[in-house]
């Protein structure tokens, strides 16, 4: 008998490593089960890169499944070497915890922890922080042989760059989780994304040494989230999309998503939203047959910046959009403007009054003096959204807003801000 979940997961190209994947079907057809995803509070916030697993993990809690949200507050102090060139550097124990934090907060956004299967958080130093060295070696250094950790591709692939003990053990603490959550939380599966296999595993080694040979847990793993195009996934003009707001505004997240290729955006619906296959495949068609409307983009972004910044900070992000694409900024407060303009070419100028024509040649808004007068004349210059027609206006404190800053355009999609100092 086949399992429902575990066919949609496949369908979305969400399972590329399984230990048992028999096993596993067998277990979710004939019960509700526990089981988690673990995330290493490395900063203050998590970047939509993170989120494939835990999107993953939702799923199951939406199948009536129990989540469990492990933050690593011991994990994050040592470090994984999984996917990492070079040693990360160490934390404080205070970072460690503001980032813990933060972390949560978005957890709470995802998932449901009201509900009757309700997800649990934990955090892995409530059990390893008062570990001592001599209780880690005897207790759980015993069950895992150095050969099979050499073996592990996140440890061999470090060996001729170098590789600290602390990181080398990193894969133990991880493994002691996955018992520890068996043991105490009757946790039966981890999931983690495809660099994560060497660790799932040496937890399953640790369980299957302390328990009873027919005792069954199991690892599924995430494929690797790319573009068609083989470049990197996650990453913007400005660096790395963000789920904290003030890292990355809704603004920009809902764009992010916006842009996406016709060539991504099916596959990114499949991996990352809720929609049922049959609304994913209509938008496939709209995709094929009329990508202009940029229909599955649009319900891409919208279902992404409802999931993590929540409906009213989506309604803001199409207003700043269609306040840009119309040209008119006049709807928009001086906060959306600054957020919606913050990558555009900025000049800083004094607070000086000036000449229109004057003002838009030091902005390098226009070229020369003659081009400016014809800009303005022709109504190609506006400020915050306003035409500005009159060759003779001075530019003074009302343009200013906030006293702080300034949007020009010129033509329908130059724009420039300009920072007052």
């Amino acid at each position: 008998m086949t399992n429902a979940l575990l066919e949609d997961l496949s369908w979305r190209g969400l399972l590329y490593q399984q230990t048992d994947a028999e096993g596993l079907e067998e277990l979710l057809n004939k019960e509700k089960i526990s089981l988690y995803c673990g995330v290493d509070p490395t900063a203050d916030s998590m970047h939509i890169g993170h989120i494939v697993p835990l999107l993953t993990l939702r799923r199951f809690q939406l199948h009536g499944h129990r989540p469990i949200l492990l933050v690593g507050g011991a994990t994050g102090m040592i470090g994984d070497p999984s996917g990492r060139s070079e040693e990360r550097q160490l934390q404080t124990i205070e970072q460690i915890d503001r980032n813990v934090q933060g972390i949560k907060a978005q957890m709470e956004q995802i998932f449901d922890f009201q509900a009757e299967n309700g997800a649990q958080m934990v955090n892995n130093y409530d059990w390893n922080g008062s570990m001592t060295v001599v209780e880690f070696l005897r207790d759980f250094g015993k069950l895992i042989n150095i050969n099979y950790m050499l073996g592990k591709d996140s440890i061999a692939s470090r060996l001729d760059t170098g590789l600290s003990f602390t990181e080398f053990t990193y894969t133990l603490i991880q493994g002691i989780d996955f018992k520890h959550l068996f043991d105490h939380f009757n946790c039966r599966v981890q999931i983690g994304g495809s660099d994560q296999w060497g660790n799932i595993t040496t937890g399953l080694e640790m369980i299957r040494k302390t328990h009873e040979e027919e005792t069954k847990a199991f690892g599924i793993t995430i494929p690797l989230v790319t573009k068609a195009d083989g470049t990197k996934f996650g990453k913007s003009a400005s660096g790395s999309v963000w789920l904290d707001a003030k890292k990355t505004s809704p603004y920009e997240f809902y764009q992010f998503w916006i842009n996406t290729a016709d060539s991504d955006v099916i596959k990114y619906m499949k991996i990352f939203t809720f929609l049922e296959r049959k609304e994913i495949e209509a938008f496939q068609v709209t995709v094929e047959n009329e990508p202009h409307l940029r229909k599955a983009q649009i319900a891409l972004a919208e279902e992404m910046t409802r999931l993590i910044h929540g409906q009213e900070a989506l309604d803001q992000a199409v207003r700043i959009s269609q306040a840009l694409f119309s040209g008119n900024l006049k709807e928009l407060s001086s906060e959306e403007m600054k957020d919606a303009f913050k990558d555009v070419p900025s000049v800083e100028m004094t607070k000086d009054g000036k000449n229109i024509v004057d003002f838009i040649v030091e902005a390098n808004v226009s070229p020369s003096k003659r081009q400016a007068r014809e800009d303005v004349a022709n109504g190609a210059i506006s400020i915050n959204g306003e035409k500005v027609t009159d060759v003779s206006y001075e530019v003074g404190e009302n343009d200013r807003l906030e006293d702080e800053f300034m949007i020009i355009r010129r033509g329908k999609k130059n724009y420039k801000m300009i920072k007052f100092v």
